[in-house]
């Protein structure tokens, strides 16, 4: 088995090489991959706050399943509750809102749902959107979709990383950028 070609990148002072994996000929992308990565999850947590200390918001929205750690460790951190939109829908999730979307790592589409527990909760709040990498903005607008559907209001987007276009990007509160490889 042959080695991996990797990416080296320092977030929130802990460096990390992330796996490069093709997602069409000519084009790689670093992965992040927080699940289980307790230590960058808390420090991204704490650098996170720190950005994020004078946004006035009431709760923390994200997409299902990597970005569900920092979620929780970010809520944790601020003190503010946290809404976990699910890819699948399940039959206790009652009348919930939904929004579809394109994801660059699949390639696939994916739908975003919110369970109807969390549209009360939504309801006239304000949000902040926590992603671990924000590269295409399908999923961002996906959860926005949800959200505007709740009757919530985005007020600011945050992520772990950001990917491609950097200038896309800069309304994002962001630890860091990833660029795309191309061969």
């Amino acid at each position: 088995m042959s080695a991996r070609e990797t990416y080296s990148i320092e977030i929130a002072g802990l460096k990390r090489d992330l796996r490069l994996f093709q997602i069409k000929p000519g084009l790689r992308i670093a992965i992040l991959n927080i699940l289980g990565d307790t230590e960058l999850v808390q420090a991204c947590a704490r650098e996170l706050e720190k950005q994020l200390k004078d946004v006035k918001f009431d709760v923390l929205v994200t997409a299902e399943a990597k970005s569900i750690p920092l979620a929780y460790a970010l809520s944790v951190e601020m003190k503010k509750p946290y809404i976990i939109l699910r890819k699948t829908y399940k039959p206790y999730m009652g009348d919930a809102l939904k929004a579809e979307t394109l994801s660059i790592t699949t390639g696939q589409p994916q739908v975003l749902i919110m369970d109807e527990k969390d549209r009360e909760l939504m309801k006239g709040k304000k949000v902040v959107i926590v992603d671990d990498v924000i590269s295409t903005g399908s999923t961002l607008q996906g959860m926005r979709m949800v959200i505007e559907k709740a009757g919530a209001n985005v007020v600011k987007e945050a992520a772990i990383l950001t990917e491609g276009e950097r200038s896309k990007w800069e309304e994002i509160i962001s630890l860091g950028h990833l660029p795309l490889f191309t061969d």
